[in-house]
């Protein structure tokens, strides 16, 4: 594949044809601030936090959709862009709870990063606010609508696995836009999974590990990464070790060909966490505690060991 020759902020990148502006200043070691973009997913270009300037247009544009060329110029922090950032920041943190003190995606939370980053702050306003709309009825996920910023990334990753998986989608308009399950059932009525794929790519606290809640700060914890022996995807996972111990695992991102699922996260937790929390599973689109045996199907498997280790031997 050819490559296109380009000079980002000055400095002069040469990367494969198809690659675009927001990669390509990665290679100079430039982070473009985004929300919606992921690798992994279709670009949505939503958020519009990475917008750069192009020389010899007028336009804004946004590099995780704009394609590197051979002459450009790229420019990602003139003091245009980082007043249109502020802005859009400022939009999205006036619709937000003022809550990072508790709220348990504090020191990983994009919206977060970037608000200090480029110095905006929650404010007191008159204006309309996300209403709350928390949804507890997983024992696996909280979904908390306040938190929300539409970024798609939820409904991106859970559309990538069959049909069974794509439970979330937009619903509503205009302010009233929110990400909802199945025709905007719980969680638990819905036939969400919970693989956790959601909660693993939202950059805020919409979407959260209820089994991780309240274990312990981001910054107190240590992290192993584990990966999964229940099959052959071998999806990834974290340990999370507070003082040396082990209090609870969190699925990361879905690799290519890594769907995530509850059981190889369960098993991974059962595996690796000394005291995990009790285990569910849906039955009739509801949640009810079981044993460990049965959640993970090695109920049948149990029983069958028990009685041929119970017969005499001949």
């Amino acid at each position: 594949m050819a490559n296109v020759a380009l000079r980002i902020d000055g400095r002069a990148v040469s990367v494969p044809s198809g690659t675009t502006v927001m990669d390509a200043a990665r290679e100079l070691g430039i982070e473009i601030p985004a929300l919606c973009h992921d690798k992994s997913l279709p670009v949505a270009s939503a958020c519009r936090l990475c917008i750069v300037e192009v020389g010899g247009s007028s336009k804004l544009q946004t590099s995780c959709s704009l394609l590197a060329r051979d002459g450009m110029d790229i420019r990602t922090g003139t003091d245009r862009i980082v007043r249109y950032r502020r802005s859009i920041l400022q939009f999205l943190l006036d619709s937000h709870p003022n809550d990072c003190l508790t709220c348990d995606k504090a020191g990983e939370c994009l919206l977060q990063k970037y608000a200090w980053q480029y110095g905006v702050a929650f404010r007191e306003h008159d204006g309309v606010r996300r209403p709350e709309h928390v949804d507890l009825s997983s024992p696996y996920i909280v979904k908390d609508d306040s938190k929300c910023i539409l970024c798609g990334k939820c409904v991106r990753v859970c559309y990538q696995v069959e049909e069974e998986r794509q439970v979330l989608a937009f619903a509503g308009r205009g302010y009233g836009t929110r990400i909802v399950a199945d025709d905007d059932l719980t969680l638990e009525a819905s036939k969400c999974v919970s693989c956790n794929r959601c909660v693993s790519v939202c950059p805020v606290g919409a979407l959260t590990d209820r089994r991780a809640a309240r274990k312990g700060r981001t910054w107190d914890l240590a992290k192993e990464v584990k990966h999964c022996r229940v099959c052959d995807y071998g999806c990834s996972f974290e340990v999370l070790k507070k003082n040396g111990k082990a209090v609870a695992v969190r699925a990361l991102p879905p690799g290519p060909g890594r769907p995530l699922c509850l059981k190889g996260r369960l098993t991974t937790e059962l595996l690796n966490v000394p005291e995990p929390d009790a285990p569910y599973r849906k039955l009739g689109g509801k949640f009810q505690k079981a044993s460990w045996a049965k959640v993970l199907g090695l109920q049948k498997l149990l029983d069958k060991l028990n009685e041929a280790d119970a017969k005499p031997e001949k």
